[in-house]
This record gives structure tokens, C-alpha cells and sequence, in this order.
């Protein structure tokens, strides 16, 4: 019974490191979007469309795991924006191909480096064990039970 009570703080421990580990590593990101009227669901269009020239649009919806209702308003307004342009694809018209403009990557750049920054410091801090350890469990949470 104790193993099971300690076990369970245990968890709620490591589930309040995470909020806080969160909110710490999307603070800064988000007051840059929030200069420009976006959100953290436009930060991850950015990144994920940075990270895949010539996704296409439904590729992102995978990747995102959201509806098409859910994407087309942060889309269109990045589009709007001209910081993602979408282009029909060369072998079927009614498929569109995002990539990040020029403005667009400057953006996706701002915000990512802040985040890369926070990690590299963390981990330098907890060193290359813990950094393994980490991304093992990164790995292992990501998947939905």
C-alpha cells in the first residue's frame, strides 16, 4: 500500500514538472505570436510545415491529429499573413502544397530557436544521461494508450 501511495505522488509529481516544464518552454513563443494576433496551434502549423516543404495538407492533418475544420482557420490566416503559401500540386489540382514564405521561415526560426535554446540549456544542465532518458520517455508518452 505504501509502494502504491508513494507511486502515485510519484506521478503527480512528475505530471506538475511537465506543466511547468511546458509553460516555461512555450512562454516565450508565446508572446512573440501573441504580437502578431497567432497562437501556439499556428506555431505548430509553422513548425511542421517548415519541417516538411510541400506537405500537403492533408499529410498535416496526420501529423497534427486535428480535423479539417479544426486546421482551416489557423491556415488560412497563416496564409493570409503570407507567412505559408499553398500551391495546388503539379499531379492533381485538388491537393494544395504548403511551405513556409520567406517571412514565414524567419518567424518559424524566431520561435523555434527560443524553444531549442530552453532545451540545450536544460539538458546541458542534466547531461547526457538524463537527455537519453528524457527523449525515452518523450518517445514512450507520444504514443496514445
Amino acid at each position: 500500500m505504501v509502494d502504491l501511495i508513494k507511486r502515485d505522488a510519484d506521478l503527480r509529481e512528475a505530471i506538475e514538472f511537465f506543466y511547468f516544464a511546458y509553460r516555461a518552454f512555450t512562454s516565450h513563443p508565446d508572446r512573440i505570436l501573441d504580437q502578431r494576433g497567432l497562437g501556439r496551434v499556428h506555431h505548430r502549423v509553422l513548425y511542421f510545415v517548415g519541417r516538411n516543404p510541400e506537405i500537403a495538407v492533408n499529410a498535416l492533418l496526420e501529423i497534427l491529429d486535428v480535423s479539417k475544420q479544426a486546421l482551416n482557420a489557423p491556415l488560412r490566416q497563416l496564409i493570409e499573413m503570407r507567412l505559408v503559401s499553398a500551391q495546388a500540386a503539379a499531379h492533381d489540382r485538388r491537393y494544395k502544397h504548403l511551405r513556409l514564405t520567406a517571412e514565414g521561415a524567419r518567424l518559424e526560426a524566431q520561435l523555434t530557436g527560443t524553444q531549442m535554446k530552453h532545451l540545450s540549456a536544460a539538458f546541458a544542465a542534466a547531461g547526457h544521461k538524463a537527455e537519453s532518458g528524457w527523449r525515452s520517455v518523450m518517445r514512450a508518452a507520444s504514443h496514445k494508450f
